[in-house]
């Protein structure tokens, strides 16, 4: 702080007037080390107030980061505590996420700008615009963050007796059955049960409940998957 330099450039030409004052000031920046390399960066958004239509996960978007300008798919998560973080299929209102992108290092403070590019007909001509669709700031360049989408896989009881069901269709194959097998069964109607065996080769199972199971029904079997971002080649 305080300290004053002189900076000189070569090959300017007397055309360019902005040099000399005369297009207004001119803004000079650089990189610091690692800022030209690629990872995952990680940026804490909101929804813009003026921007109403639905933003989905790996929605293509021109960001501005800084001085730096980039087009990317960000994929949405919440903004929570611990080491995993669940996937968000939309981008909510009011509500801070955090944007994962395939992107430049980055270091913050920097601010984060999203606009999404729409075509509009103005008089029976299509024109290109682009939106504010998110603002936020730079949290970190970290590609080791989990993000983690839900998946629910289903079945349906083919024979019950009490506690006890023979369940198909969420499985068709014995040896995915015996893979998944420590894997918590729930129900629609609230029971808690785990596999017992493979039936068959048609991907049936034994299952046992912590009550009656009913034939109307439904067998859920819930599983976490890793996700990533989206890379744009251009």
């Amino acid at each position: 702080a305080g300290a004053g330099g002189a900076l000189g450039a070569r090959g300017v030409g007397p055309a360019w007037s902005g040099w000399c004052g005369g297009a207004g000031p001119v803004i000079v920046s650089f990189l610091l080390q690692h800022e030209s390399k690629l990872t995952v960066m990680h940026y804490g958004v909101t929804k813009d107030t003026g921007y109403t239509t639905p933003l989905k996960s790996k929605t293509p978007l021109w960001f501005h980061v800084g001085f730096r300008r980039e087009r990317a798919s960000p994929i949405f998560s919440t903004d929570s505590l611990g080491d995993k973080h669940k996937f968000e299929r939309f981008l909510h209102a009011r509500r801070p996420s955090v944007a994962s992108v395939y992107g430049p290092v980055t270091y913050g403070p920097a601010p984060v700008l999203g606009f999404k590019e729409e075509i509009r007909t103005v008089d029976g001509v299509s024109k290109m615009s682009v939106s504010l669709a998110l603002s936020g700031t730079v949290r970190k360049a970290d590609p080791d963050r989990v993000v983690l989408k839900r998946v629910i896989l289903t079945g349906v009881p083919f024979k019950t007796h009490k506690s006890k069901a023979v369940v198909r269709f969420m499985f068709y194959n014995p040896d995915d059955i015996r893979w998944f097998k420590p894997l918590e069964l729930w129900t629609k109607y609230g029971m808690r049960g785990k596999i017992k065996d493979a039936i068959g080769t048609h991907g049936h199972m034994k299952c046992l409940f912590n009550g009656v199971i009913q034939q109307r029904d439904t067998i859920c079997a819930t599983m976490y998957k890793r996700v990533y971002p989206k890379f744009l080649l251009a």
